[in-house]
């Protein structure tokens, strides 16, 4: 499982850890990786996920993650989360027409 974004793809960076002396040794900056189940209210179950902290904040803002998906362009998207997002359109062009 590598350390990476799910939905946002952010994934380690690397650096210097800098001492007061200006000695410099390499460090790495690892995101803030949750693994969180995250509700579609369309599909009625929830969606496992292993998203940034960041992310999350972006999920609520738009509304859930049935929102966020449909917001993203299908390109960004991994194949598994495009078949998702098509599940989650599908579904709600079928409550609209109800």
């Amino acid at each position: 499982m590598s350390r990476r974004c799910a939905l946002t793809g952010k994934g380690v960076l690397t650096g210097n850890n800098v001492s007061h002396a200006n000695n410099r040794t390499r460090r790495r900056f690892l995101p803030n990786l949750q693994s969180r189940r995250l509700y579609s209210e369309l599909l009625g179950q929830p969606i496992r996920l292993r998203v940034a902290a960041s992310t999350l904040r972006s999920i609520e803002k738009a509304g859930g993650i049935d929102g966020y998906l449909t917001k993203l362009a299908p390109a960004d998207l991994s194949p598994e989360l495009l078949q998702l997002r098509k599940r989650i359109v599908a579904a709600r062009e079928a409550k609209e027409q109800v």
